[in-house]
């Protein structure tokens, strides 16, 4: 499939429903961009050749609210404009509403929630983690619901309507004419995914329908877009003039994030864990880092009821130890609620140190990190450490009233 010169001048407007899948997306644009951390008051408009991303901070949020937002941020949307909602690879959030807002006012949108580099792929309309279908696995272990059979259960009561792998995959022009025959039938095409290269086909064929066709998808259909629309590749990771102290802030959940700390302890990063009881009841402030590489994590039991307060507590408390720092911040909530405190509204991406985990800067020069929660092997963040500090880290006493890892 070809896009005109036209077609690839396109600007893009993508929004997100937390922090790390707003980086995810704006640098799998290829493109200049901006995150930024809404709510934005009024139309956005971006500067010519450069992407909006906007992160609507709705992943929590009720539906009805989350919903509001997604239509407040396509009320008024230039002419031209490419419109590409970033939704959750395993299907968490507000994806029934937000899709329903979505949808209302295009001519139709095309869903491919596919994510490759993380193993994530969609058979006949069903999310499979390495092969095993969604909600046969524990990946919605921390979640107040069971997870969804399939795309289209996720998408409630939007009308939607399967594309398989075959269609996909299919002769010149036959992906084309069966997106636009589920529009005709009043549906929004689910498309099937295993590659780069089928994102890159159903990204290919949704932007020849034209305007009024919106996107919907992982970062795995954003990346897609970027190798159709982008300018360039990704810039250069380098660290910044100024060397600060590094703060990571690990507010995920995840087990694996316990193997990922253990990693950078063994190179010498210094430790400070707070209590799940510690931050629910007696929050301190944490002064500013002596050490070049700090990483502070919750340790206990954290359940779905007591996350939000969890991590809302968990930026209170490092708010005046961020200052100054550069940033590593896994989670979008967390990532989210640290920004919050220090008034960071808005980032530009760097590029990526690997998949998900991507480097921004702050207005002022700071070097802001944002990752998944669920994203990452065990040695993620000594990659990122080392790739913000190439000098070996000088090993320095642990916390000794800190939780061993």
């Amino acid at each position: 499939m070809s896009l005109s010169a036209a077609g690839l001048a396109r600007p893009v407007l993508a929004l997100a429903d937390d922090l790390s899948g707003a980086a995810e997306t704006a640098v799998a644009l290829r493109s200049p961009a901006r995150i930024l951390l809404g709510p934005v008051p009024g139309p956005v408009a971006s500067a010519p050749g450069e992407s909006l991303v906007l992160d609507l901070d709705s992943r929590q949020l009720p539906g009805d609210r989350a919903a509001g937002a997604v239509r407040d941020a396509t009320r008024s949307v230039p002419a031209g404009t490419v419109l590409f909602k970033k939704v959750d690879s395993l299907l968490r959030g507000n994806l029934a509403a937000e899709a329903a807002a979505y949808a209302r006012g295009s001519a139709g949108v095309v869903i491919a929630t596919a994510l490759p580099p993380a193993r994530r792929t969609v058979r006949d309309g069903v999310v499979h983690l390495d092969g095993t279908p969604l909600h046969e696995t524990s990946a919605w272990r921390a979640e107040t619901r069971p997870a969804p059979r399939s795309v289209a259960a996720a998408l409630g009561d939007l009308p939607s309507a399967p594309v398989p792998l075959t269609v996909v995959r299919g002769a010149p022009g036959t992906l084309r004419d069966e997106l636009r025959a589920r529009f005709a039938q009043g549906r929004h095409p689910v498309c099937d995914a295993e590659t780069e290269a089928d994102l890159d086909a159903i990204a290919a064929a949704a932007l020849e329908l034209g305007p009024g066709i919106r996107l919907l998808g992982t970062g795995g259909l954003a990346g897609a877009l970027g190798r159709l629309l982008g300018t360039s590749g990704e810039n250069a990771l380098a660290p910044g003039e100024v060397v600060r102290p590094l703060l990571l802030v690990v507010g995920t959940a995840e087990p694996s994030a316990r193997r990922q700390v253990a990693h950078v302890l063994a190179d010498g990063a210094h430790q400070v864990s707070l209590s799940t009881s510690e931050l629910l009841r007696s929050p301190r402030r944490l002064p500013p880092p002596v050490a070049a590489v700090t990483v502070v994590r919750i340790t206990g039991e954290t359940g779905p009821a007591m996350a939000r307060r969890l991590v809302a507590a968990l930026a209170d408390t490092v708010a005046d130890a961020a200052h100054g720092c550069d940033l590593v911040l896994t989670g979008g909530e967390t990532a989210r609620r640290v920004l919050d405190v220090l008034r960071v509204t808005d980032l530009r991406p760097v590029g990526q140190i690997h998949h998900g985990a991507v480097l921004s800067r702050t207005p002022d020069g700071r070097s802001v990190v944002t990752r998944p929660g669920s994203y990452g092997e065990a040695d993620s963040l000594r990659r990122i450490v080392r790739a913000l500090r190439p000098a070996p880290v000088r090993p320095v006493p642990t916390d000794p009233t800190g939780v061993a890892p």
